[in-house]
């Protein structure tokens, strides 16, 4: 079975920004909307009336969540788009990711509808795109023999051991 060709770097470049804005803007979503929540129990409790989960958990929870959906929809964009080997992009978009949460969680979990720096998307996009291009090398094809096997050699008469049906 031959392999399918490599896409050139171009065209992956293009569906690794699409790809990437994609992911970032889900991962944004889910991270947003889980830290509402730890705002929503948090004034439910100054009002007396607790929600049944701790704003700690919410938090965590938000985290660990975003940084599962952004790998997930990266390697999944990625193979649907047709091609293989994402996992540079993968890895590289996850720890930019993780970054630029880390550099702006504080703006996102003051306020309702807040919105990670556009620098720090940008960025995210363009190097997790960029780190589409790395490819591992395949492995080497194993290599043809120069000559080929001696066939074995007959039976001889003198040599059928008591085990070799006679013919």
């Amino acid at each position: 079975m031959a392999s399918r060709p490599h896409t050139p770097p171009l065209p992956r470049l293009f569906k690794a920004v699409v790809v990437t804005g994609i992911a970032v803007c889900a991962a944004h979503v889910v991270l947003s909307d889980t830290l509402r929540f730890a705002l929503v129990g948090q004034a439910s409790a100054a009002l007396g009336a607790p929600t049944g989960y701790g704003t700690a958990q919410v938090f965590t929870t938000a985290l660990l969540n975003t940084a599962l959906v952004m790998p997930l929809v990266l390697w999944a964009g990625m193979r649907l788009g047709g091609e293989r080997r994402p996992g540079a992009m993968v890895l590289v978009g996850s720890v930019a990711w993780i970054a630029a949460v880390w550099h702006g969680i504080d703006g996102l979990d003051d306020s309702f509808g807040a919105v990670l720096p556009a620098r720090s998307l940008a960025l995210v996009v363009g190097v997790t795109a960029l780190a589409s291009l790395v490819r591992r090398r395949p492995s080497p094809a194993p290599s043809a023999p120069g000559v080929p096997p001696a066939p074995p050699a007959p039976i001889r008469p003198g040599n059928v051991s008591e085990t070799t049906p006679a013919s």
